[in-house]
């Protein structure tokens, strides 16, 4: 009887990975092995022919060796007894090489990419901060600067940068697609990566092969994500950077570039939206656990040291163009800094009428399963990592769930809709590691060789039972969401206006419009001028190089395209205020909140200008 080892990778104390195929031990010659029993023992040659006696693999004192056994220093290499003090054994995947990774990877890919791209221009509703990116990723293409209007250092360029590099293509083609809706498309490839290496992230992390394809769909599939992932959003983009630098920091082979290119994607992650600085612990904290002890100290440092020289490359940029600090007549990264960190908090997230918790209602109600059940798997994990192998393995992203958590949860902190990007990733993998981790103490917790056939009967039974019963809580749910992204065109309005600027007013180039930057690209592509022509509406009252182009105030405006956006944040915009309140609107598109009123200046007497 041939007894098998399983295949398995190796990590010695020298930190160096190797994969062990499946090695064979026959018995000894001379002896027969009878059914259910191990190998005889029998003489132990010598040469490449000589065989190890299996009992010579315990560890035996020399005077209890027979006259035909070896002593351990008298052993080749490899038939030398794993020592367990100084081997340790952990599954390594090679994900080029897996077949059947690379297969569940890409079918899920083609579900997760057909979801998040039907319908991607029409759901959801087109935001003025899609619009404000995409402008400014315009205005590099066009080598205007890195803004449409004056750069003042509210983020770091390298996002919009990022956005530009990726549409560049379909602008050059058809420079007239370099609009919101159109190139939603474009985040499509954002989100396939992100998907990607969330995939490569949990199976490195240990979690097997059903688990992190659980994981993917949870983060590709959620409806939460399918809404806020179409979305041209810095975070998006940062998330993507932040999930590749975990892969590399739970690297396998432990290659210390690995390390310092962790450091260089968190970095980028970073200056691609800065509020994934917070994060950065978690980082550390999987690269400390899945490096090797003789060199981790100087792989974490080594990191550490990459974002920091990478990271600093933003405010030496505003030193070198001499606005780091205030000053007269220039803007200065230290006024951008201060204006996101004095920014009006919208309460505790708890208290039902604050703006906070009004933004949480938003996303429970596209998805509370990720969102609670990403907490509560973290929660276990945590709860469980002293004595729980998927728990330590999942340290770090926990604690990133952990510290997105506790900073959303800051009692007068700034909550952004689309915060929770930053944390949609971590939460499918939370959740998946303690669904894993159920299943683990479910089919193999106390189980034995011996175990009666009832008893493992009964231990499947349990997990199909919680299997079905989630798959019935979350299907329905998940579909009903899902379906209003794939069916729904909330942006029909945004189109009618649109095409009613560019076809009924005469002389668009001498005509002057307040916008928001949703639309702002489809009136510079109808012929208005960009900036002073076509206005983002907030310029009109805060940007010094737009008001002394309109001495008359609201007299020096023609039309206002009236967005939910405009409507509402005209009240703290007196410009824009008296420009809505002297003008009457002249075509309307949707009804209820959600329009969109195209409204004409009239003066003083009432007529129209």
């Amino acid at each position: 009887m041939t007894s098998i080892l399983p295949a398995e990778a190796t990590e010695t104390a020298t930190g160096r990975t190797t994969e062990t195929a499946p090695a064979k031990i026959p018995p000894a010659p001379g002896r027969t092995t009878a059914p259910g029993t191990g190998p005889a023992p029998g003489p132990a040659g010598s040469g490449d022919q000589g065989q190890l006696d299996q009992r010579s693999l315990g560890q035996q004192r020399p005077d209890q060796l027979r006259p035909d056994q070896l002593r351990p220093d008298q052993l080749r290499p490899d038939q030398r007894p794993l020592d367990k003090r100084r081997l340790l054994i952990r599954p390594v995947v090679r994900f080029r090489t897996s077949r059947a990774d690379l297969v569940l990877c890409a079918a899920l890919l083609l579900v997760i990419m057909a979801v998040q791209g039907w319908n991607i221009q029409h759901y959801p509703t087109l935001s003025d901060d899609e619009g404000t990116y995409l402008a400014q990723a315009w205005a590099v293409q066009q080598g205007d600067g890195l803004a449409h209007y004056t750069y003042w250092y509210d983020h770091p360029p390298l996002g919009w940068i990022q956005i530009a590099a990726l549409t560049w293509l379909p602008s050059l083609v058809a420079p007239e697609s370099m609009t919101v809706g159109a190139m939603r498309f474009a985040m499509l490839l954002v989100s396939a990566a992100s998907a990607v290496l969330l995939y490569i992230l949990a199976r490195r992390l240990w979690l097997p092969r059903w688990a992190a394809g659980l994981a993917m769909a949870l983060f590709g599939l959620s409806p939460l994500s399918v809404v806020l992932q179409r979305e041209i959003f810095l975070d998006n983009i940062a998330v993507m950077w932040m999930l590749l630098a975990f892969c590399l920091a739970a690297s396998p082979n432990r290659h210390l570039w690995h390390h310092f290119a962790a450091g260089i994607a968190a970095a980028v992650g970073v200056l691609t939206k800065e509020t994934m600085l917070i994060v950065l612990p978690a980082v550390l904290v999987t690269m400390w656990r899945n490096g090797h002890p003789d060199t981790r100290k100087f792989a974490v440092t080594g990191a550490i040291t990459a974002c920091a020289v990478i990271g600093l490359s933003y405010p030496l940029f505003a030193l070198l163009k001499g606005e780091l600090l205030p000053g007269d007549g220039h803007v200065s990264l230290w006024d951008g800094v201060m204006y996101q960190m004095s920014r009006p908090g919208s309460g505790f997230v708890l208290d039902s009428g604050s703006g906070s918790h009004g933004v949480l209602r938003s996303w429970l109600y596209y998805d509370r399963i990720l969102l609670l059940g990403g907490m509560a798997g973290a929660l276990l994990l945590l709860l469980t990592v002293r004595w729980s192998v998927t728990g330590r393995a999942l340290a770090g992203p926990a604690l990133a769930v952990a510290i997105l958590t506790a900073v959303a949860m800051r009692p007068s902190g700034y909550l952004p809709a689309m915060y929770v990007i930053q944390g949609l990733p971590f939460l499918a993998l939370m959740l998946a590691g303690g669904a894993a981790s159920v299943s683990h103490a479910l089919l193999r917790r106390g189980r034995g060789p011996d175990e009666p056939r009832g008893l493992t009967a009964v231990r499947w039974t349990a997990v199909v039972a919680l299997v079905a019963a989630s798959v019935a809580y979350v299907a329905p749910r998940w579909y009903d969401g899902n379906r209003t992204a794939l069916t729904t065109d909330a942006n029909a309005p945004y189109r009618a206006a649109a095409s009613w600027m560019a076809t009924e007013v005469p002389d668009p180039a001498g005509t002057r419009v307040l916008v928001d930057d949703a639309m702002w690209l489809d009136l510079v592509h109808a012929g208005y001028r960009p900036g002073l022509g076509a206005i983002w509406f907030y310029k009109a009252d805060l940007d010094p190089a737009v008001t002394k182009t309109m001495p008359g105030g609201w007299r020096d405006i023609d039309y206002v395209v009236a967005s939910p956006t405009v409507r509402r944040d005209a009240r703290d915009l007196p410009r824009v205020r008296d420009a809505l309140n002297h003008s009457r609107a002249v075509a309307v598109f949707g009804d209820g909140e959600d329009r969109i009123e195209i409204r004409r200046i009239t003066n003083v007497a009432g007529g129209e200008r």
